[in-house]
């Protein structure tokens, strides 16, 4: 019995690894936790009783995924909180951010931030960020979303595909940017000119036909004036999910000459390429879309160059019948693929293959993420400070992904049949363990954090 003062209880983990990854390099280590802390990183003998062991296995800090779409509330039978953290959990990625459409309300004023909020509670296995939207007419909101704990906002160059989020013409866009500067706060952008995108001709199950709608020169050409803005207003761009290689050149130009533009990609561009899409597989569909194979060697050689800050899953999915499988109606499917689960293992399968470093896939799929979020300060590493979110991972197994693997709410994903190298065999978050070896363990922990 304790007595004139509360009672404090201490929970203590200790984990150990021949391979943990550090801000300094992969070695041999232990991650002493306290209360979902990370306490300190020692030498691997460092490690009183009890210590959970786990060998030659890599440690890693948890992936955060900054590009997720929940959809709840409003569209939960597309997705929502509680399935899509399930899968978070079960591929190894500790933090969302979650994007401001397609729910209802769109995340674009501060109670429909708070609605947001509210909707995540008690759902989550994962811990959860949210992005705020910038839409026609809301420019003057941004500031108070901020305060509310939006990480910043997403908009579109182009229209969303949903009627709730409208999209932003280059003075729109300026004045959002004028808006967040000062703040710290990135804009987030979908980088396509609709004076460029075209109806489809021809065959609708085509993939080819879809592909020769949304051509590269409307990437391009939005990306060329999102540099011309933050250029102009001072303040942080990030183009969302690029897919023109083309777009690199104005990332090099950008941080030579040091304006605020940065740039994200997707595993489904790093891992498909536009030939081998299969007519009628409307699970490729996505905007901008999956390109041709010299297109993708020219990202993998722009993230080898540093050129990329975040590849992140663009997790968007939505009900069978929206994605038209019977059919195969490629030209009016919705437009989006469903990934957030397989992440790691579909990057670093190529990567692994172009013999590119894990510790700088950890750093785009973790570290950067965190960072452009506004949550470098506590996510994204293995550091003393930091939240103990942490994945034990085996880079060198392989595995089918089957149907009965995927953890998200419909089993739709074209990665299906896929062999990847990389299996997560456990997820801790804040040093609970929330995922081991196939299985969910314990209740949903995840928090909503903000920036």
């Amino acid at each position: 019995m304790v007595t004139g003062e509360l009672a404090v209880i201490i929970r203590r983990v200790i984990l150990r690894s021949r391979n943990v990854v550090t801000p300094q390099g992969i070695r041999p280590a232990t991650i002493h936790v306290r209360n979902g802390v990370i306490e300190r990183l020692g030498d691997f003998d460092d490690a009183p009783a009890p210590v959970t062991d786990y060998g030659d296995l890599t440690l890693m800090p948890g992936i955060v995924d900054s590009h997720v779409h929940v959809n709840e509330p409003g569209r939960t039978e597309w997705e929502g909180f509680e399935t899509a953290t399930r899968a978070a959990a079960a591929g190894g990625v500790t933090t969302i951010v979650d994007m401001p459409l397609n729910s209802i309300p769109p995340t674009t004023s501060v109670a429909a931030f708070q609605t947001k909020v509210h909707a995540l509670h008690g759902k989550c296995r994962v811990d959860v960020a949210l992005w705020g939207g910038a839409v026609p007419g809301n420019a003057g909101e941004l500031r108070a979303m901020l305060d509310a704990g939006a990480c910043g906002f997403k908009c579109f160059m182009v229209e969303s595909g949903v009627p709730e989020f409208g999209h932003l013409d280059a003075s729109g866009m300026e004045e959002a940017l004028k808006a967040l500067h000062g703040t710290g706060a990135p804009l987030l952008v979908h980088a396509e000119l609709p004076e460029h995108i075209h109806a489809p001709a021809g065959d609708d199950r085509s993939y080819a036909s879809y592909l020769a709608t949304r051509p590269r020169v409307a990437e391009d050409e939005a990306i060329a004036l999102v540099y011309a803005l933050a250029l102009k207003t001072k303040t942080h761009a990030h183009i969302v999910h690029l897919s023109s290689a083309n777009g690199l050149e104005a990332l090099r130009c950008a941080r030579d000459a040091h304006v605020p533009l940065t740039a994200e990609t997707t595993p489904h561009y790093l891992y498909f390429d536009a030939e081998s899409v299969p007519d009628g597989a409307t699970e490729f569909k996505c905007a901008p879309p999956i390109r041709d194979h010299a297109n993708r060697e020219e990202l993998w050689r722009g993230i080898e160059a540093g050129l990329l800050n975040a590849i992140v899953s663009d997790h968007s999915p939505c009900t069978p019948e929206l994605k038209r499988m019977e059919e195969g109606d490629i030209a009016r499917a919705w437009g989006g693929i469903a990934s957030l689960q397989f992440g790691l293992p579909i990057v670093w399968t190529e990567a692994k293959r172009r013999g590119i470093a894990f510790a700088k896939i950890v750093d785009l799929m973790a570290t950067g993420p965190a960072t452009l979020a506004g949550l470098g300060d506590r996510k994204g590493k293995l550091a003393a400070g930091y939240d103990a979110d942490i994945i034990v991972f085996d880079p060198e197994e392989r595995f089918v992904v089957r149907t009965e693997h995927v953890q998200h709410r419909h089993k739709v994903t074209p990665y299906v049949g896929e062999t990847l190298t990389g299996v997560v065999h456990a997820t801790y978050v804040r040093g609970h363990k929330v995922w081991e070896d196939g299985r969910h363990l314990g209740n949903a922990i995840g928090e909503w954090i903000r920036r």
